[in-house]
């Protein structure tokens, strides 16, 4: 297939991109301009009502379609759309939709943009509620559960799989025995222009912020080890400083954390959120389970703010080079780490151009969204052979695509007559 061909592109999506609530909605806005930029012509269809946070992609030049889960209008839609390539948000959105397109489209490009393994971050969720501690990797008898067969089968199902962090790459490649064909690295793409070298410096910032959406069991998670644990002992050697919690979708039962005399403020939506960064001297992200690489953290790193989170909430982000901070895995440690880096400017400083260091060399929009143009290029002019060297795949879209297909007419024939 001619490079220059102006490839058609269909999004499949359980959500609309809302990239100040969610790393998801980032990803999927990231991957959206990039094939825009291409010259590609792209459509995002969605099974969800749009909100007002939700990002507006017609400006950016993206078609947009309502789409319906156990519907043959869906079908029609493909038929009339006939797009190269579909990607699917996350495995169950391939799940819901792979069937038809294959059965419509056969010749379409199937990917699934995972954003994180959901069968690791189920493994070490259920792992942290039996021993509030989730220590080195874990064992294949920890990971394997039904998330597991149905993510992996769903992966073997598509026809490329992007990864956000390479050590969830080497996991399915060393774990569950796959292909390496069939996955791509690709973490996040940044401009160096996003990148705010010239922000506030150490002395013009104060206080300490953490942002995550509540709906990320992790995120709700880090709040409650914070202001049970790790916010008493940092406030004890800095009674003049605040710890500001910000996140999308705040529930009741986190406002009702908020506590001036404290200094620990729950703040709900962070409307700029890099104005919000830049104002603080030290991002905390103390995550106890959880999987993918942490946009929060990548935030942290491009407003120029140095960072204290777990091992697990530094994992993948940073390759050979030193972390943009201190990683601690344990309340104390953590809060040390942290009193630490907000009284000492020059660690300040250093750990700031470290964040900086990283974006450069890891997350790059030039290098990343090459690396992944180039692959799906390349995998467009060899289909039919790729495929042909998956035949676990060929073989679970044979029976997958049967067992949904007569479920998914069953509930449409059902829905009808209610």
């Amino acid at each position: 297939m001619s490079a220059e061909k102006e490839m058609n592109v269909l999004m499949v999506g359980g959500l609309w991109p809302e990239p100040a609530s969610s790393g998801a909605g980032l990803r999927m806005l990231e991957l959206s301009r990039l094939f825009v930029q291409q010259g590609w012509r792209v459509t995002y269809g969605s099974t969800a009502a749009a909100n007002e946070h939700s990002a507006d992609l017609r400006q950016l030049g993206i078609e947009t379609a309502d789409i319906m889960v156990n519907e043959s209008s869906f079908d029609l839609f493909l038929a009339d759309l006939r797009p190269d390539i579909v990607l699917f948000d996350r495995f169950a959105m391939e799940e819901q939709f792979g069937w038809r397109v294959e059965k419509t489209c056969p010749d379409a490009m199937r990917i699934i943009e995972t954003v994180d393994l959901h069968l690791l971050r189920e493994a070490r969720h259920k792992q942290f509620k039996q021993q509030r501690q989730v220590v080195g990797q874990l064992a294949k008898n920890e990971l394997i559960s039904e998330v597991a067969k149905r993510e992996v089968a769903a992966i073997l199902r598509s026809d490329l799989s992007i990864m956000v962090s390479n050590n969830e790459m080497e996991l399915l490649i060393e774990q569950f025995n796959l292909d390496a064909s069939l996955l791509h690295y690709c973490p996040f793409m940044f401009n160096e222009t996003q990148i705010c070298t010239d922000g506030p410096e150490f002395e013009q910032r104060s206080h300490f912020v953490a942002i995550g959406n509540f709906r990320h069991a992790p995120n709700w998670d880090a709040v409650l080890w914070l202001k049970e644990e790790i916010w008493p002992k940092i406030r004890a050697e800095l009674p003049e400083a605040e710890m500001h919690i910000y996140g999308a979708y705040t529930p009741p039962k986190a406002t009702a954390l908020d506590n001036k005399r404290e200094g620990f403020r729950v703040l709900g939506r962070a409307e700029d959120l890099h104005a919000v960064m830049s104002q603080a001297r030290v991002c905390l992200a103390p995550l106890r389970f959880g999987a993918g690489i942490k946009t929060k953290l990548a935030d942290a790193m491009l407003s120029g703010t140095p960072n204290v989170t777990t091992t697990i909430g530094a994992e993948g982000m940073f390759g050979d080079l030193p972390w943009s901070g201190s990683i601690a895995d344990d309340a104390e440690s953590f809060a040390q780490a942290a009193v630490a880096l907000y009284r000492d400017e020059q660690a300040w400083s250093a750990a700031r151009k470290r964040g900086f260091d990283i974006v450069r060399a890891l997350f790059s929009a030039e290098t990343n969204g090459h690396a992944l143009i180039a692959r799906i290029k390349a995998l467009q002019g060899n289909l039919e052979q790729h495929r042909l060297n998956n035949f676990t795949g060929a073989m679970l879209r044979h029976h997958h695509q049967r067992s949904t297909e007569f479920m998914s007419r069953w509930i449409e024939v059902k829905t009808r007559k209610e």
